[in-house]
């Protein structure tokens, strides 16, 4: 959904609502329901329509002024669709209705970010090449490529990040695809897929070695999106495949069966693994029938979901890419569900412009005066000092008591959470929400408030907290969670010892 965040000189807005379907099937019918709601969360206007899914792709185009009777404020366009029997795709995004509110004096002062004693780093950690699906030069990439059919590889992806401004990629290959086929390759050679994975550890290797200062990283999405879910392997040694040749042998390092989450999971925890949601939807990543289920293994080893990706086959190479998605809903989900995820903002490239389609970026927290390097990188990640933005020049960070974002603690009384905004392009935040939910409860999560500074005394149980602020040009940023087990105060207890 492309929504402009301020109405043109006149008063309007175009909304342009993109849909596609991966399988469509005949009869299929694409139903959607777009609703604008206000800042308390009531529906205020609402479009819906149904049409024939015969293609693949349907747009809709929608033209709509916002009536004078309307309060000033931000306001959410939330839409829903779905077809035949797929479940619900939710996207959200907000806009502003008249003069912008003035922002909190205590979230517009950037000295609590300036002052933290860490570093930060941004980049992108979704993105393909040749290897896979990706590397198609702008001049003609339409979507993604065939199968190891693009001139452009990992070490073609680092050298544009590097030059682009970032200050690390990842090149995250389809592990189904080292056969060349987006099939199964039944002629397949499972010593040459073998061999390609290792050339883009190799080539990851040797540019971190050339280019200090830059971290390259090289793994595999794995896994498929019909029935099934997207997810990011950072820092494998070993390709992972459930495919077999004709000969019956195993195109890949390691086998790991397709769809079975809760083995991949397993296997990622027992090899010390971190893993990232990829634009989760609210049917993936199921295990026993239960989508989005929780998993104490999958706990250990998934550290990120994406909340927002910019178009997968963007050929912008001015960050100046429209077609934007944003999965903080299903983030959430899986949050409610228990697990202890950052929110991450990368643009899964599959055409030449790594890192360059959108001015998103994931920010990572790393001790100022240690190197950057993929070791501090992963360390950064598995701590979840992480924040995502939309706006590359922007800064977020959450603290609760003290504790910085991506921590868990215990507490006892009262808790002071604390959002810290800044931006080093002369942009302000015009809103900001802090946003609380039970990890376990599977159930949603809600606004606390929306004011920078907000001081609760959580009931006694698990929680988690979160920031997102709003930038006056639309752009948002989100912090990490930070999860906190309240506790009762001691009391004292007189013992008396009987004789």
């Amino acid at each position: 959904m492309e929504a402009p965040f301020h109405a043109d000189a006149h008063g309007d807005r175009t909304l342009a609502l993109h849909f596609s379907s991966p399988d469509p099937q005949p009869g299929d019918t694409l139903r959607w329901r777009l609703a604008l709601l206000a800042p308390d969360g009531r529906t205020v206007r609402s479009w819906r329509g149904a049409h024939p899914m015969a293609e693949p792709v349907h747009d809709v185009t929608l033209r709509w002024r916002a009536p004078t009777t309307l309060r000033h404020g931000i306001y959410q366009l939330r839409l829903r669709a779905s077809a035949g029997a797929s479940p619900a795709v939710e996207q959200a995004w907000s806009v502003m209705v008249g003069k912008s509110p003035t922002p909190a004096a205590s979230l517009l002062a950037p000295t609590a970010v300036d002052a933290l004693p860490y570093a930060v780093y941004l980049g992108n950690l979704h993105s393909q090449t040749k290897h896979s699906d990706g590397g198609g030069a702008l001049d003609h990439c339409t979507g993604a490529q065939a199968p190891q059919s693009a001139a452009l590889g990992p070490a073609d992806a680092y050298a544009y990040a590097l030059q682009h401004g970032l200050d690390f990629l990842m090149t995250s290959e389809h592990n189904h695809m080292y056969d060349g086929s987006d099939g199964t390759n039944a002629a397949a050679d499972p010593a040459a897929a073998k061999a390609l994975y290792r050339s883009g550890l190799q080539a990851a290797a040797a540019w971190n070695q050339a280019h200090p200062g830059f971290v390259a990283l090289y793994g595999q999405e794995w896994g498929v999106i019909n029935h099934g879910g997207h997810l990011n392997i950072l820092n494998s040694e070993e390709l992972l495949g459930w495919e077999r040749n004709a000969l019956g042998e195993l195109i890949a390092d390691t086998e790991s069966p397709k769809g079975d989450y809760a083995s991949l999971y397993r296997l990622m925890r027992e090899r010390g693994w971190l893993g990232q949601f990829n634009h989760p939807q609210d049917d993936q990543f199921a295990i026993l029938g239960k989508p989005l289920a929780w998993n104490a293994d999958g706990d250990q080893a998934m550290v990120l979901c994406e909340v927002m990706n910019s178009g997968a086959f963007s050929t912008s190479s001015d960050e100046t890419e429209t077609h934007l998605s944003n999965y903080e809903a299903a983030c959430n989900k899986l949050l409610e569900a228990g697990y202890h995820v950052a929110f991450s903002s990368d643009q899964d490239n599959h055409c030449a412009n790594w890192g360059a389609s959108y001015s998103n970026r994931t920010g990572v927290l790393v001790p100022p005066g240690a190197p950057l390097d993929g070791a501090a990188l992963l360390a950064a990640l598995r701590e979840r000092r992480v924040f995502a933005t939309m706006d590359k020049n922007a800064r977020l960070i959450l603290t609760a008591n003290g504790h910085l974002m991506g921590a868990r603690f215990v507490n006892r009384g009262k808790l002071t959470l604390q959002a810290s905004y800044a931006s080093t392009s002369g942009h302000g935040a015009v809103a900001v929400a802090i946003f609380h939910g039970i990890p376990g409860r599977n159930g949603t999560v809600a606004a606390l408030g929306t004011k920078a500074r907000s001081v609760v005394k959580p009931a006694a149980g698990e929680h988690f907290y979160y920031a997102r602020v709003t930038q006056d040009d639309g752009k948002m940023l989100w912090s990490a969670p930070i999860w906190v087990s309240q506790r009762g105060r001691n009391r004292a207890r007189q013992s008396i010892e009987l004789r």
